[in-house]
């Protein structure tokens, strides 16, 4: 009667089980199952209107009993009307589950038994009666034994089903308790429907997700229509590993929380295998979730550990994965060097060079962010107090490339003695933690760790989450004008050695300082020295040992807390005085390494001239930096040369300068963004010939016979003709620059001024009749008079779009040529709108002053000192756009120390 053999998965209700074959299936099938009941024998039911008393404990000693077990079984009749199979289960020790069933209580023998035969196993009737007999003998003696009919009514389970009506408090009651459970049905590798069972006769059946882990989608089945919704890669196998090990196994079920859909999260254990989440992640069959961490805290750290096993031994849903290479170069000592922003860093090596990094995982107070932002100069003043100038040590967690735009960046993780530097950050609430897509493993090592700190941080309302306004006050530029500058001297000047911060190195002797206390930013300079100056931009050169300057100052001062003595202001706002870093004095320092000279004059007012001029004589000695080729023979040379130079320059200054009037029509056709001069067509009796060769030339141009592309590579400043990219006509032009590799030239339209970069094909030979012996070149270069630009890039193509704004679109203007290079060609001009100007100072040369994107000459030429009346209207536009804050003076001053 029990010739079968197969293993118990589940057990529906006292008197019925599901058995699953052990062959194992073919590859992507399910293992053969059967629903067997006990024949005769009947057990309490559960029902969707509730369960009948006694049900689950019926069930519960089945369960025990059976479920994971290896049986054999028979099946001794088959009920036709529902095709349900009757039959007889016995353990491998022999005993006979039914008898065990009926002496525990659990079942009752059923009243009609016998009725069917078993004639379907070979039984005949005598046998089955004798099977039922026993069973009725087994029955009598559990009541006697036990003295209750089946199971007591005092054992009766209620058993909540349905949405929990208060999920959050739900949660609040059980949180952090291990509550016995039974895992009813798998629905996914990560969620489960668990019947909890809350007291002995107090139990709720719900659906957790496995806390801290996602597991792949599996195949979802619609009962009702069978239509299958494919899942994911190892979705199903994630559902059958955890089917095969907890369905309907004595589990324990700790809440963490909930979803945002109100679903509970859970650890789901077996004792005394352990979290099945674990399982899970070393056989590649989930991936941590991040958004469970500040639920878990501390045990993600066991879950990470599963999951890199797994990625390393490259198990399942990580068959693809390329393990991340140590290298241990990435691990290293530096100096903090500049706190850029809370988040990112430039440290200093061993070698000496410098990088940039972000530090991993976080960010600071977010300028997008009204809350956040007031907050960001406090963040950043806590981490600069905390490792400016420290020893650290950097590991780099990864590397992203350059991309949009943006340059490449290193993330890394930045210990300070045993502190973690970004923990530290969260912890205080002066930074946020990233949240990284899930395939981004170039995070912090210690990312689960983070996200409780800022969990902990927003909830004590610490830092940046704090309900308090920011301590800081808005800072006042002190050195914004030389009026203002002139308010703050005189208390600076009556305090000595005030404590400040050095917040920008402009060049070896000129700084951004804030002094804490006034809440106030002043430009210092160092009194009594003269540093060489450093290049602002790509495109100026740093004097002889100025960068070196630059950094030896920067090294020393950037960010450093430091302390000030102000003696006096410049011309612009500037303060001059002495800076302290400890008890160094900055300036002797430079001026003892050789990296900047003293300046006698303003040496002589400070109060330090002696230690200067000492520490001077020491880089002379030595020979250090600017005194490497030192030679004091040559100085005396270079000092009586000097004496001479100047007393010429002196006699040349006084002899009488003639004012030059040479006034000329012309049409400016181009402005150079980088030179910013400006090519001028004059207006003349040839103008009309001009025109008629240029019809003349398009005509000629115009036949396809002379298109010709030149079929070698053209020479430089030789002419051609060269059919324009914007309107597809054709010019005269010169060749300023050949690319072979590409086939283009560099090449400037003679009777224009402009240029661009030309292809090959879009060149051809000028013809003999349209040389520049012929008709000369139309546009002559010419500059501004009494004129210099900014240095900085951005204003200069300000100033560059102004002048086209106001001088293009072929407008006549009258131009008075004060002086012209013979060599070069270059004109030195004053234009004048014909139309608008009412006075000779109403000129564009005006206008480009008073719109702040243009200064006075600092040293006038001999031309432009023959127009002292220009020269005063022009700098009193000038000091208007200062005090107006127009064009380049918007952030201040920008003339040069």
């Amino acid at each position: 009667m029990v010739s079968n053999i197969g293993i118990v998965k589940s057990v529906q209700s006292g008197d019925t089980v599901v058995l699953q074959s052990t062959l194992p299936p073919r590859a992507g099938e399910q293992p053969v199952e059967k629903t067997l009941s006990l024949a005769y024998v009947s057990a309490p039911r559960f029902k969707r209107e509730g369960e009948e008393p006694g049900a689950f404990a019926s069930r519960e000693f089945l369960r025990k009993l059976l479920v994971g077990k290896e049986v054999q079984f028979g099946v001794l009749y088959t009920v036709p009307s529902t095709q349900r199979d009757y039959g007889l289960i016995q353990l491998y020790s022999g005993e006979s589950v039914v008898d065990l069933a009926i002496a525990a209580g659990t079942v009752k023998v059923r009243e009609e038994a016998g009725a069917r035969g078993g004639k379907d196993d070979g039984e005949d009737e005598d046998g089955v009666q004798g099977l039922i007999e026993r069973f009725k003998k087994l029955e009598a003696e559990a009541r006697e034994t036990h003295g209750f009919e089946l199971v007591n009514a005092s054992s009766q389970v209620t058993c909540a089903e349905g949405p929990i009506s208060d999920p959050q408090e739900f949660v609040t009651k059980w949180k952090g308790k291990k509550v016995q459970a039974v895992l009813e049905r798998v629905i996914a590798g990560d969620r489960y429907a668990v019947r909890l069972l809350l007291t002995p006769t107090e139990h709720r059946k719900v659906v957790v997700l496995a806390a801290g882990i996602r597991c792949p989608r599996s195949k979802i089945v619609d009962n009702s229509t069978g239509n299958e919704t494919a899942g994911e890669e190892f979705g199903d196998e994630a559902r059958q590993f955890v089917d095969q090990r907890l369905n309907q196994r004595t589990v324990y079920v700790e809440i963490f929380g909930l979803t945002p859909q109100n679903q509970l999260i859970a650890a789901v254990s077996h004792v005394p295998r352990g979290n099945i989440a674990e399982h899970l992640l070393a056989e590649g069959l989930a991936r941590c979730e991040d958004f469970h961490s500040t639920l878990l805290g501390a045990r993600m750290v066991k879950l990470r550990a599963a999951e890199k096993k797994a990625k390393d031994a490259r198990k399942n849903m990580w068959k693809n994965y390329v393990v991340k290479r140590v290298d241990a170069a990435n691990s290293f000592d530096a100096v903090v060097s500049r706190i850029i922003w809370v988040d990112q860093l430039i440290i200093k090596n061993k070698d000496g060079r410098e990088q940039k990094i972000s530090v991993s995982s976080i960010r600071g107070p977010k300028n997008t962010d009204p809350k956040q932002a007031p907050y960001q100069a406090e963040a950043k003043e806590f981490l600069r107090k905390k490792i400016i100038g420290k020893h650290v040590r950097v590991s780099i967690d990864g590397k992203k490339p350059a991309s949009d735009g943006y340059e490449e960046k290193e993330a890394a993780t930045v210990m300070f003695g045993d502190k973690n530097i970004a923990l530290g950050l969260v912890e205080a609430g002066w930074a946020s933690v990233i949240r990284h897509r899930r395939d981004d493993e170039d995070r912090s090592p210690i990312y689960d760790e983070l996200l409780a700190a800022e969990e902990r941080a927003q909830a004590a309302g610490v830092g940046m989450y704090s309900d308090k306004p920011p301590a800081s006050a808005k800072i006042v530029d002190a050195s914004e004008t030389l009026q203002k500058a002139k308010t703050y001297l005189s208390f600076l000047q009556r305090q000595k050695r005030i404590p400040a911060i050095v917040d920008y190195v402009a060049s070896g002797s000129r700084f951004k300082v804030i002094i804490p206390r006034e809440n106030a930013r002043l430009t210092f300079v160092l009194g009594g020295i003269r540093a060489p100056k450093t290049a602002r931009n790509a495109n100026e050169t740093s004097e002889p040992f100025g960068q070196e300057a630059h950094d030896y100052v920067t090294k020393r001062c950037m960010q450093r807390d430091v302390e000030i003595d102000v003696e006096n202001i410049d011309r612009v706002g500037g303060f001059i005085g002495t800076l302290y870093v400890g008890r160094e004095n900055i300036a002797k320092a430079l001026v003892e390494e050789g990296l900047a000279e003293v300046h006698k004059y303003s040496a002589e007012q400070g109060n330090h001239a002696s230690d200067l001029f000492a520490a001077e004589a020491r880089a002379k000695a030595l020979k250090k930096g600017l005194w490497h080729n030192y030679d004091p023979e040559k100085e005396e040379e270079e000092r009586n040369a000097a004496e001479k130079a100047h007393s010429s320059a002196a006699e040349e200054a006084s002899a009488p300068v003639q004012k030059v009037r040479n006034y000329i029509d012309v049409v400016p056709t181009h402005v150079d963004s980088e030179t910013l001069q400006i090519w001028l067509q004059t207006v003349t009796n040839g103008t009309q010939t001009f025109n008629t060769f240029t019809n003349s030339f398009r005509k000629y141009y115009g036949e396809k016979a002379h298109q010709t592309p030149i079929a070698t590579a053209p020479k430089n400043n030789q002419p051609y003709a060269v059919k324009f990219m914007d309107d597809d006509q054709w010019y005269r032009a010169t060749i300023r620059s050949v690319d072979s590799s590409s086939k283009t030239a560099l090449v400037r339209y003679s009777d224009y001024g402009n240029e661009e970069t030309a292809k090959w094909e879009r060149i051809a030979t000028l013809a003999p009749q349209f040389n520049f012996q012929t008709v000369p070149a139309q546009a002559q270069p010419a500059v501004l008079s009494f004129v210099q630009f900014p240095s900085n890039e951005y204003y200069r193509k300000q100033a560059a779009q102004f002048l086209w704004s106001v001088t293009g679109e072929d407008h006549p203007f009258v131009a008075n040529v004060e002086f012209k290079d013979n060599t070069t060609g270059l004109m030195h001009v004053t234009l004048y709108d014909p139309k608008n100007s009412s006075s000779a100072e109403a000129s564009v040369n005006a206008d480009i002053i008073a719109a702040g994107l243009g200064m006075v000459v600092r040293k006038p030429k001999p031309f432009e000192r023959a127009w002292p009346e220009f020269l005063e209207k022009f700098r009193a536009l000038e000091s208007e756009a200062q005090r107006e804050r127009r064009g380049a003076y918007e952030y201040g001053d920008i003339t040069e120390d």
